[in-house]
């Protein structure tokens, strides 16, 4: 089963048009999302806080870290290095955060708003090994773009 990315664009720009804060941007997309990914076991926002320090957001899924620093980890290096981070193993990511022992595989892209400020990162887990793939990179990224492009 393969996610319907036209739809689920869709879906976030109809729920989301002219809404601009970020935290209850972040909960609706958390709540498409995870319903929508045949895979995501753990979908979630870990929001910029303070300088190098990301705390939980709206997620899905079982409890996940409070508090990561941006030189820790898979969602540390998203943000750090403004970057998507496609783990298909995390086993072998030097420094993973095992937030919950069963995931396998992780999926970080960090969030923008138009004025180029980095809001957070969407963490993605799955107890399947290689459960994201480039296409999620790059769908997931137009979307997050077009739904935090008037976040404050």
């Amino acid at each position: 089963m393969t996610l319907d990315y036209p739809h689920l664009a869709r879906q976030l720009d109809a729920l989301c048009h002219g809404e601009t804060d970020t935290v209850a941007l972040m909960a609706t997309v958390v709540c498409e999302l995870h319903h929508a990914h045949p895979l995501s076991d753990w979908t979630g926002f870990y929001r910029v806080t303070a300088p190098d320090l990301l705390k939980i957001g709206p997620y899905q899924g079982g409890h996940g870290c409070l508090v990561i620093p941006f030189s820790r980890g898979v969602c540390g290096a998203a943000a750090r290095l403004g970057q998507p981070q496609l783990v298909p193993d995390v086993d072998l990511f030097p420094g993973h955060i095992a937030c919950a022992s069963s995931t396998r595989s992780e999926l970080v892209l960090p969030v923008w708003n138009g004025a180029g400020r980095l809001l957070g990162v969407l963490d993605l887990d799955s107890n399947t090994e290689a459960a994201f793939t480039d296409e999620d990179v790059q769908q997931l990224t137009a979307i997050l773009a077009a739904v935090f492009r008037d976040a404050v």
